[in-house]
């Protein structure tokens, strides 16, 4: 990823606007070799152990140091073309009320599509399932231009995630708990509930592989996705809701755990059962984070959370773009 990514950050992010830092997880290959002998130009922070990818990030960011307007949190599996990073630029500094912006993602391996981690921006249905414009569950979009508009959304893809340093400090940064998905999902919840913008800006391209460290089948990645998902929403859903949400979210989390098993993956079957039993262990843990958004909550309802189910949208309704959608 190294090898084939990074010479593309490093030609096309000019010096006079960032400085390009390697954060290195504890890695367990040669990936450090590799940035001494062929980068040996860049920046690298060594953490002393894998602290996943959203405290990775926390702790790379506190040792880069202080008088930094932005952050550009980007994956190691991102393709970065010529002039990608001004656009965004560009409007956070016309915008001040947008605290964090991304770029419209495409395929790399099907450069013609969207991807499937942030399309052209990310959205939340009441229930707490994420989609995005350009890709709806496994329903990815061919980029055609119809969502080439600077759009208002519900979060933005940590893939490649501009964000004000002040604000993402101020609400927080990442939840090092989490470790992997859905943490800026969550980051940028806080962020929207504070009256904050957060907008796709598809001015700016990049190309993303996803999944490159972590690939979708593993039952690492289900056990992770149906936890965090419920850990977002206790800690960010308005009391009025969550007894609703949650009772639903049993049956159609129990749902999809039988559609594992009919498909033969037994393994990502109990790891939805394994991802609410440990739910139901750490939830106190996050109560007083939950006190602590909802007392800070300025904007409720979210406007772009505004779709009842995209359950019943897509599957009953065949809904499949987020067109049909709106």
């Amino acid at each position: 990823m190294l090898r084939r990514f990074l010479p593309s950050v490093l030609a096309n992010t000019p010096r006079e606007l960032a400085r390009v830092i390697v954060a290195d997880n504890a890695s367990t290959d040669d990936s450090l070799n590799v940035l001494a002998a062929e980068f040996a130009e860049i920046e690298v922070i060594r953490l002393d152990c894998n602290y996943g990818f959203a405290d990775g990030y926390n702790q790379s960011l506190r040792r880069v140091g202080e008088g930094y307007d932005y952050y550009l949190l980007l994956n190691s599996d991102v393709e970065t073309p010529a002039g990608w990073l001004q656009p965004m630029l560009d409007y956070m500094e016309a915008h001040p009320d947008v605290a964090a912006c991304q770029p419209k993602l495409r395929a790399e391996h099907t450069r013609t599509h969207f991807e499937y981690a942030g399309a052209a921006g990310g959205y939340l249905d009441a229930l707490g399932y994420p989609y995005c414009r350009g890709r709806i569950f496994e329903t990815v979009e061919e980029d055609r231009g119809q969502y080439d508009s600077v759009a208002d959304v519900f979060w933005a893809t940590g893939a490649a995630l501009l964000i004000r340093a002040q604000l993402f400090w101020e609400v927080g940064g990442l939840d090092g708990r989490f470790f992997a998905h859905q943490e800026e999902i969550d980051l940028c919840w806080r962020l929207r509930a504070r009256g904050h913008r957060i907008v796709c800006v598809p001015q700016a391209v990049v190309y993303h592989v996803g999944g490159g460290t972590l690939p979708k089948e593993n039952p690492r990645k289900t056990f992770l996705n149906f936890r965090n998902n419920l850990l977002l929403l206790y800690k960010n859903l308005p009391e009025r809701r969550l007894r609703r949400v949650f009772f639903i979210r049993f049956w159609l989390d129990a749902l999809a755990s039988l559609l594992f098993l009919m498909k033969g993956e037994a393994r990502s079957f109990k790891a939805v059962w394994q991802a609410r039993r440990e739910f139901r262990r750490i939830k106190a843990d996050f109560t007083a984070d939950r006190r602590a958004n909802l007392a800070a909550t300025t904007l409720d309802p979210i406007p772009e959370q505004s779709l009842p189910s995209l359950l019943v949208a897509y599957h009953l309704r065949a809904r499949k773009t987020f067109a049909q959608l709106s």
